[in-house]
Parts: structure tokens; C-alpha cells; sequence
């Protein structure tokens, strides 16, 4: 499915309704889901809250798909497709950061996931041949020294800090894990396989596929599924696979055909920002000079290097925005 025909997204106005209301709410749906998965793994092995929450979602998704009058039959190749894309994104992406998050402030880890445009680039340009601007190097350059300063913070406020394979040295090697596993998954799905399927049924048959997975992997690393009493985890449950999937990747592929890959692509410097402002509220992030400096020039490098990057990148093999 294309993104883009014509060029004719370049020219749609993007002061309107149609554009500000979707950009804004999965900017901030997406940057609160950050938060809401803290919840979801106190006191119930990360590996069943992300079964919990693809179960939910996978039916609802495939519903989606249907209202959305979309093919539901894959070909071969197809599903083939689907089986690569559902373990990368929603098995090994979801696992490594539900487990990453047991480690590293919330906000952080969605920090990190905001340079998931730079694997995204280096995986292209490897495998699609696509050309990185020089522009997009200095952004992403300026912003993974601002992400590695707030990292170095979260290291020095941890018990362990100084200890190889410490808690916060462990969480951060499992949000980079989820990061490649993501940007494998964003490249992959590029190819020209997929894009001839609707993105949504993709989606749809990917989530089975990686959800069949992530019960495997609970069934074996944590033992029976356990049934959580807190009401709040049920809920949470329900946000993150309806809300913060279900609901928020329509939205977010319509602005893709809307206003293309790299406008929409803006959305996750919102998404991070929000996610940092929970954290800091609900999550006690106490902010330093350092962090202050970490935070603004990771922003400032990823504004560089969409900028860059929205001139070059065909829109199936855009920086997707870092949600959860």
C-alpha cells in the first residue's frame, strides 16, 4: 500500500482538522503507553503482559481491517511476510522493551526509541538502497549524544551504576534489542512484497502471528498464566490494545497518505516529550543541567535529521513513530 501518489501529499494543507486532531492524538496516546506499561509489569512477568495485550488486540485489529473494507487473504509470500514482521515487532521488539522498562525510567527507554530512525536509515540503505543525507548524520549524530547523556544520568542514579551488567547497563542493551528488532521489522515490511498488502490486514496477520509467539516464550519462561486482581491492570490492558494500537495505527497511516511519511514522522518528538513529562510526573524523573542539555539536543538532532530525511526516503520506509 502507498503512502504517497503523486507527490500530491507535499501539497495538503496541514493546518486543519483532518491533520492536527490524528497528529496529536497518537503523538499523545503513543507517548502515554510508555508509562501504562510500568503497570503492567508490577508483579506479572512482562512476557505474559505483552500475550495479554496482543490477544486483546489482534481480533480487534482484524475488525479493523474489515470496517476498513481491506483484503483480509494473504498470499504465500505474504504471510511469509507477516511471520518475519509479527516476530520482529510484536514479539521481539515488545518483550525486550516490556523487559527493559523493569530497569529504566519509562520516559528514558521511549527516549532511546525516538533514534530508532537511525537503524531504520542504516538497514534501508543496506538492504533498499536507499541514500542518507549528510544532514540526517549530523541530526542523528547531535541527538544520540543528547540520548547518551540522559542515559549517563539514569546510570549514575542507580545502585548499581559503575557495575558491568548492572540493572540500568541490562535495561538499556534490552531497549537496544527492541530498537533493532523494531527497525527490522519497519525495513522489512518496505520490500516489495509488502507493499502490495494494506498495511492494517499486514498488521492484522503479523499481531497473530507474534502474539501465537509471545505465548510460547510466557508459557516456557514464566510458567502458567497468572490472572492478575488489580483492576488497573485490566485496564491498562484494554488502553494499550485498543487505544494505544488498535486505534492510533489507522490514524497514523492515514496521515501517512495524508501528509507523508516524513511530516508524520514529527509526531515522535511529541510522543517522547509527553512520555518525559509522565515520567517526571508520576515516575519522580528529577531533572539535572545534564538531562535538561540531553533532552534538548536529542530533540534538536531529531528535528535535524527528519528534516533531512524527508527529502530522500520513499514513504514505505519511514521513521515510524516510537510507539508502544
Amino acid at each position: 500500500m502507498s503512502a504517497n501518489s503523486g507527490g500530491s501529499t507535499a501539497d495538503h494543507p496541514l493546518l486543519t482538522p483532518s491533520v492536527i486532531i490524528p497528529f496529536l492524538l497518537t503523538g499523545t496516546i503513543w507517548g502515554s503507553t510508555w508509562y501504562v506499561i510500568t503497570g503492567q509489569i508490577d508483579g506479572v512477568p512482562a512476557a505474559w503482559s505483552v500475550f495479554y495485550r496482543f490477544a486483546l488486540a489482534t481480533p480487534a485489529l482484524f475488525l479493523v481491517a474489515l470496517l476498513m473494507k481491506r483484503r483480509i487473504r494473504l498470499t504465500a509470500p505474504e504471510q511469509r511476510l507477516a511471520i518475519f514482521v509479527g516476530l520482529a515487532q510484536f514479539s521481539g521488539n515488545f518483550l525486550f522493551v516490556y523487559h527493559a522498562e523493569l530497569y529504566v525510567t519509562s520516559g528514558i527507554v521511549a527516549m532511546m526509541f525516538g533514534l530508532l530512525m537511525v537503524p531504520n536509515a542504516l538497514f534501508a540503505r543496506a538492504f533498499l538502497g536507499e541514500q542518507v543525507k549528510g544532514g540526517f548524520i549530523l541530526g542523528s549524530a547531535v541527538a544520540i549524544v543528547g540520548v547518551s547523556f540522559l542515559l549517563f544520568h539514569e546510570w549514575q542514579a542507580n545502585p548499581d551504576a559503575g557495575v558491568i551488567g548492572g540493572n540500568v547497563g541490562w535495561g538499556i542493551a534490552l531497549a537496544m534489542l527492541g530498537i533493532l528488532a523494531a527497525s527490522i521489522a519497519n525495513v522489512v515490511q518496505a520490500n516489495p512484497t509488502g507493499r502490495g498488502v494494506p498495511m492494517v490486514s499486514l498488521l492484522a496477520w503479523a499481531m497473530l502471528y507474534g502474539t501465537a509467539f509471545d505465548l510460547g516464550f510466557a508459557l516456557l519462561t514464566a510458567g502458567p498464566p497468572p490472572i492478575p486482581q488489580r483492576p488497573e491492570f485490566w485496564a491498562g490492558i484494554v488502553y494499550l490494545a485498543l487505544i494505544g494500537s488498535v486505534v492510533t495505527f489507522p490514524l497514523h497511516y492515514n496521515l501517512v497518505r495524508q501528509i507523508g511519511a516524513g511530516r508524520t514522522a514529527y509526531n515522535s518528538i511529541l510522543t517522547i516529550s509527553v512520555a518525559m513529562l509522565l515520567s517526571t510526573v508520576l515516575e519522580g524523573y528529577r531533572w539535572t543541567p545534564l538531562t535538561a542539555i540531553g533532552m534538548g539536543l536529542a530533540v534538536l538532532g531529531m528535528v535535524l535529521a527528519l528534516r533531512a530525511r524527508r527529502k530522500a526516503a520513499p514513504p514505505q520506509t519511514s521513521e515510524r513513530s516510537p510507539s508502544r
